[in-house]
Order: structure tokens, then C-alpha cells, then sequence
């Protein structure tokens, strides 16, 4: 059986692992870490080109778990995703054939180009953990885990994720351009003949069950009353900001508190910290708000909105 000393180990060498194929991308990799031992679903959002896919691609391969991914395009139907049923006219019966969804890991590839119909059909299989077709519940295995991406800056084509989906996913990653430094690294490996179409150098350094000892040992973590206050303090300030037309519901606060969790377990402690409440504020908040108009003219932003309240809200000893 594996111990959470072994687990804590072994999901840090995958962040090194992922490192490898991934420059510059380490907050990225931790944040994705970090939803796999909270059962959360990540949204990625970057410009294209900064390695979105192939961070998640690497992700299930050091992980060694089942990885599919779904390109959502305008066309592309509920049953494509979750499956659908076929008629077999051997045995003159409809059987289920499954879709993409049943895997470990999905990458729903830009994942706003799709209808509103095709995204819902995500909704029960992120929260439920299971696909019902003519009215059968199928489960999902375990883990399962949707990292999403979209892409900011491109909106023509595209179907704005409604707030009940957005609400699904446990974090929202930023996935910046690298650094000078970084970005010289990654020119640097691809004129030694790197490819990113194989990940054949990529090893299995982690397992389902460092997973479920790691997910056991965060839910044992303990959470000071202090603590717990200081989450629901940041929670109702997001609510009374002038700047937000909507804050954060109980449902954000209990990501947050779950984030916060696995965080300082991952950091080697038994304990959260109001460091580790503010580290994953952002990450856990920035896709439960939202700006007023007038805010927005204003070139107000989710993240400075959330540094405000971060300074403002009393931390406690």
C-alpha cells in the first residue's frame, strides 16, 4: 500500500517529469496536480501555441493513466462526447457504444467553439461522475478529470461558457507566454530535434494509487476555525466589491478550501495556511465572478479585483 510520504514523493517527480517536455509552465503543472487529488476539473486559457495540449498529453503519460481528447468544433454532437446507442442488427437490439468521455483524463480542446447543447452534455459527467443515456446511468472510472482549454483573445466562432459550466471546474489556469529565458530553452530543444508529437522519453513516475494515497492524505489535512473563517471572509467580500455584479457562491468556497488542502499537503505539511488559502484564490475564484460593465470600461480585471480583496480582508495568525 502506498504511504503519503511515497505519494508526496512521487506526484512531485511528476511535475519534474512534465517539466521535461513543458518549459516554464510550473504553476500550470501544480495547479493541474493539485484538481487530480481534489477530484476538480481544470479550464486552461491561453493564447495559442504555449504547450496547452501537450502539458495534458504529458500529464497522463507521467501519470500513466488513459488519455482522450475531444477537438470541440461548431459540429460536433452531445452523443460524440458521452456516446450514444447503435443498433446491432445481428442481435436486433441497441447497444451502448461509448464515447471519448470514458477515460481518466479528457482534453476538451477549445472547448467554447462548440453549442451550448454539446457542452452541457459535460455538465453531468463533471459533477456526477457518470453519463445517462435513455435514462441508464453509466459511471465514469475513477479518476476522471476534464482539463478544458479555450483560447482569450479569439471570440469570432465561439459560444461563451455559461455560468453553470464554468462553476464545474474546480480551478482556472492561466497559461502565460514564457519567459525570454524560458522561450530560448524551448527554441533550444526543438533545434536538438525535440518533438512533441512523441512522448516516447516521458516516463510513468506516478500511479492511480499514489493518487487515491494522496487524495486520502489531503482529506485528513487539518483546517483551523481561523482558517475556515478567512475562506468565508473572502467569499462574502467578493459578494459586497462594487466592482463585481457576481461573487463567489458556497460552492467557490469549498474549491478553495479543497485547493488550499492539497497544496499544503503538497508543500509537506499536515496543515493549511492563510498563505495557502492565497495561493489558490485566484486560480479557484477568477471563473466564479463576475465584472460589472462599468468595471470593465474601467480596464478592472477578475485577478486585480481579487488582489484587492486578498489586502483588504484581514489574514489571521
Amino acid at each position: 500500500m502506498t504511504t503519503p510520504d511515497a505519494s508526496r514523493e512521487a506526484l512531485a517527480a511528476l511535475r519534474a517529469e512534465v517539466a521535461k517536455a513543458v518549459v516554464g509552465q510550473d504553476a500550470v503543472v501544480s495547479g493541474l496536480v493539485i484538481a487530480l487529488l481534489c477530484r476538480g476539473h481544470v479550464l486552461l486559457e491561453g493564447v495559442p501555441g504555449v504547450a496547452k495540449t501537450l502539458l495534458v498529453r504529458t500529464l497522463a503519460a507521467a501519470l500513466s493513466v488513459d488519455f482522450k481528447r475531444v477537438q470541440f468544433t461548431p459540429d460536433l454532437m452531445p452523443g460524440d462526447v458521452t456516446g450514444s446507442l447503435v443498433y446491432d442488427a445481428r442481435t436486433a437490439e441497441f447497444e451502448f457504444r461509448s464515447g471519448p468521455v470514458f477515460t481518466n483524463l479528457l482534453l476538451a480542446d477549445e472547448i467554447n467553439r462548440t453549442p451550448p447543447k454539446t457542452q452541457a452534455a459535460l455538465l453531468e459527467a463533471m459533477e456526477e461522475r457518470q453519463v445517462s443515456v435513455d435514462g441508464t446511468p453509466r459511471p465514469l472510472p475513477d479518476p476522471f478529470i476534464v482539463a478544458a482549454t479555450q483560447n482569450p483573445v479569439e471570440y469570432e466562432g465561439t459560444y461563451q461558457l455559461p455560468e453553470a459550466q464554468l462553476d464545474r471546474f474546480m480551478l482556472k489556469l492561466t497559461v502565460p507566454l514564457p519567459g525570454r529565458d524560458d522561450e530560448i530553452a524551448v527554441l533550444r530543444r526543438h533545434a536538438d530535434g525535440f518533438d512533441p508529437r512523441d512522448l516516447s522519453h516521458v516516463k510513468a513516475v506516478a500511479s492511480a494509487a499514489d493518487l487515491a494515497a494522496g487524495r486520502k492524505a489531503v482529506a485528513e489535512t487539518h483546517v483551523s476555525p481561523e482558517v475556515l473563517a478567512y475562506i468565508v471572509d473572502l467569499a462574502r467580500a467578493t459578494r459586497q466589491s462594487p466592482s463585481l455584479g457576481l461573487g463567489v457562491s458556497p460552492r467557490g468556497a469549498t474549491a478553495l478550501l479543497a485547493a488550499a488542502r492539497a497544496w499544503g499537503w503538497l508543500s509537506g505539511r499536515d496543515y493549511v495556511t492563510p498563505d495557502d488559502v492565497k495561493a489558490l484564490a485566484r486560480p479557484a475564484l477568477r471563473h466564479r465572478v463576475q465584472l460589472r460593465p462599468e468595471a470593465e470600461l474601467e480596464g478592472a480585471t477578475a485577478d486585480g479585483v481579487l488582489d484587492g480583496i486578498l489586502a483588504s480582508v484581514p489574514v489571521p495568525r
